[in-house]
C-alpha cells in the first residue's frame, strides 16, 4: 500500500523591507510554499487574502519604520481573518517585543539573522497549525446538534458525562490532568476546555512530552539564551512564555525526566520560570492542562514521577473513555470520518455496507479514535464503488473476531497481549514492513512503537 499524495504546497505572503533578505526568503521557501513578497506594510495589506495560509511579517516595516508599524499590520491581518497565522520576525532584542506579538495574536516570533533552516520548521509548523483551523471551521460546521461538543464526537452516556465536566470545568482556572489511552482524544477535549475559559482569546500552546529527546525538553518548555547549547544563535521563548495569559497544554507529562519535572513544580508555586541559561526570573500567566496515558500513580510509587508535582497537576482529573467502552459511538465516528475524508480527497459520496459497520463496532479498537480515524480515510482512498464492503477492510479487520481469542483458560492480561501483539504484526506487515507507517495507521507515536516491537520481539 503506498502512501497518500502529498497535499498542495502552502501559501505565504512575506512583508520584508530588505530586498536581499526577501530573495533569500522566497529562494528558501520555494519548494514548501507558493511565495508573494512586499516591500512595506501598505503593500502587504494589498496582497491581503483569506486564502493566505502562512503571513511572514518584519517588525520594522514602512512607510514610519516603526515597530508598531509591523504590530499593526499584524493586527489588522488578525482582524480581517481570524484565524490568520502571522510570524514575526524582527532583530530587536527587546522580549518585551516578542512577548507583545504573541499577546496580539501571533503564532511565533523569529529573531533574526536568519536561519533558513530553522525558519523553514517554524513556518512548517504554522501551515499545520493553519490547515488544523480550517479543517476544525468545516468540521464544526458539519457537526450535528447532540452528536458532538465542538470536535469531540459521541452521543453515549460516558462521553455526555465527559461533556458536562468540560463544561463544569471550564470558566475556572484550575489545573486539569486528563486521563486517557492513545487516540482518545485528549488535546481535542484540551481545546474544548481553553475554548470555553475565560482565556479562549489568549493563546492555547500545545506540546507533547514524548515526542522530545530530554536534551531539547527544557529549552522547549522554558526557552533559551542565545550561547546556552551549541547551536543556540538566538535567544528564544519556550512554551510557558508563548502561553502567557493562556493555556499551556503539556500531553504525555509522564515522560517529563526528573530535572525537568523540577523546574515544572516550580513553575507552577512560582508562576516564574528561568530560561535555558538564563539568570533573570520571568513571570508568567498560564492555565496549565496535562495529559497522560500511563498510571501516574504507579510512577510514583516506582519513584520514576514526583509525588509533589503529581498532585499539583492532579488538581481536576478527567477521564476519556476508550472507544472500546462506548461502542455505540463507532457508526456515528465512522460516518462522521467518512464525510471528511471524502470532501477533503474530493472523492464520490459513499457509504458503509452493513457489514463493515459490523467489523468495524466488533473490533477493540487499540489505538481508539485514531486508529479509527486512519482506517476510515485508508477506506476512501483505496476502496471502489459506491458501497466499501468487508473486502476493503485491512486483514486485521477482515479476521473474525474469534481467530484472536485464546482456546483455553487464560488470564486477561494474556489475552490483551496475544491480540496487542497479533493487531501490530498485520499492522506491520500491511504496511509492507515499514513500522513508521504502521504507526501511523494504528495511531501510535514512534516511541510508542518502538516500546512495543521491543516487548513483542517484532
Amino acid at each position: 500500500m503506498t502512501n497518500p499524495v502529498p497535499s498542495d504546497r502552502g501559501r505565504i505572503l512575506i512583508v520584508e523591507d530588505d530586498p536581499e533578505l526577501r530573495d533569500q526568503l522566497r529562494w528558501a521557501l520555494k519548494g514548501r510554499f507558493e511565495v508573494a513578497l512586499a516591500g512595506d506594510a501598505n503593500q502587504g495589506r494589498a496582497l491581503f487574502d483569506p486564502e493566505t495560509d502562512v503571513y511572514l511579517f518584519d517588525l520594522r516595516l514602512p512607510p514610519s519604520g516603526r515597530v508598531e508599524e509591523g504590530l499593526e499590520l499584524l493586527q489588522e491581518t488578525r482582524r480581517r481573518d481570524p484565524d490568520a497565522t502571522v510570524v514575526m520576525m524582527s532583530g530587536e532584542e527587546d522580549r518585551q517585543v516578542a512577548l507583545r506579538s504573541i499577546e496580539l495574536g501571533a503564532f511565533d516570533f523569529f529573531r533574526k539573522p536568519v536561519d533558513p533552516a530553522e525558519l523553514l520548521i517554524i513556518l512548517t509548523r504554522a501551515l499545520e497549525r493553519r490547515r488544523l483551523l480550517v479543517e476544525n471551521r468545516e468540521l464544526k460546521q458539519e457537526a450535528h446538534a447532540g452528536q458532538s461538543f465542538d470536535l469531540l464526537v459521541g452521543s453515549s452516556p460516558s462521553m455526555k458525562k465527559l461533556f458536562s465536566e468540560i463544561e463544569r470545568v471550564a470558566p475556572t482556572d484550575a489545573t486539569v490532568l486528563l486521563f486517557g489511552e492513545s487516540g482518545t482524544g485528549k488535546e481535542l477535549v484540551a481545546h474544548a476546555i481553553h475554548d470555553r475559559s475565560p482565556r479562549k482569546d489568549r493563546p492555547f500552546i500545545a506540546l507533547n512530552a514524548s515526542a522530545l529527546p530530554e536534551t531539547l525538553a527544557e529549552s522547549e518548555l522554558f526557552g533559551h539564551e542565545k550561547g546556552a547549547f551549541t547551536g543556540a544563535i538566538a535567544s528564544r521563548p519556550g512554551r510557558f512564555e508563548l502561553s502567557h495569559g493562556g493555556t499551556l497544554f503539556l500531553d504525555e507529562i509522564g515522560t517529563l525526566s526528573a530535572a525537568v519535572q523540577s523546574k515544572l513544580l516550580r513553575a507552577l508555586e512560582t508562576r516564574e520560570i528561568e530560561r535555558v541559561g538564563g539568570r533573570r526570573s520571568i513571570p508568567v500567566d498560564f492555565r496549565l492542562i496535562s495529559a497522560t496515558n500511563e498510571d501516574l500513580e504507579e510512577r510514583v510509587s516506582a519513584g520514576a514521577f514526583r509525588e509533589d508535582l503529581f498532585y499539583r497537576i492532579n488538581a481536576i482529573p478527567l477521564r476519556i473513555p476508550p472507544l472500546r467502552e462506548r461502542p455505540g459511538d463507532i457508526p456515528l465516528l465512522a460516518e462522521h470520518f467518512l464525510e471528511k475524508y471524502t470532501a477533503r480527497h474530493r472523492r464520490p459520496a459513499r457509504r458503509l455496507s452493513q457489514g463493515v459497520l459490523e467489523r468495524i463496532g466488533a473490533h477493540p479498537w487499540r489505538g481508539n479514535v485514531r486508529e479509527l480515524e486512519h482506517v476510515i480515510e485508508m477506506l476512501v482512498l483505496f476502496s471502489d464503488g459506491e458501497v466499501i464492503g468487508e473486502e476493503d477492510l485491512p486483514r486485521a479487520l477482515r479476521q473474525p473476531s474469534a481467530a484472536v481469542r485464546p482456546s483455553g483458560p487464560v488470564s486477561f492480561a494474556r489475552a490483551s497481549e496475544e491480540f496487542e501483539k497479533k493487531l501490530l504484526a498485520d499492522a506491520i506487515a500491511s504496511a509492507g514492513g515499514i513500522k513508521a507507517e504502521a504507526a501511523r495507521r494504528l495511531g501510535l507515536d514512534p516511541n510508542q512503537i518502538k516500546y512495543l516491537c521491543r516487548k513483542y520481539g517484532l
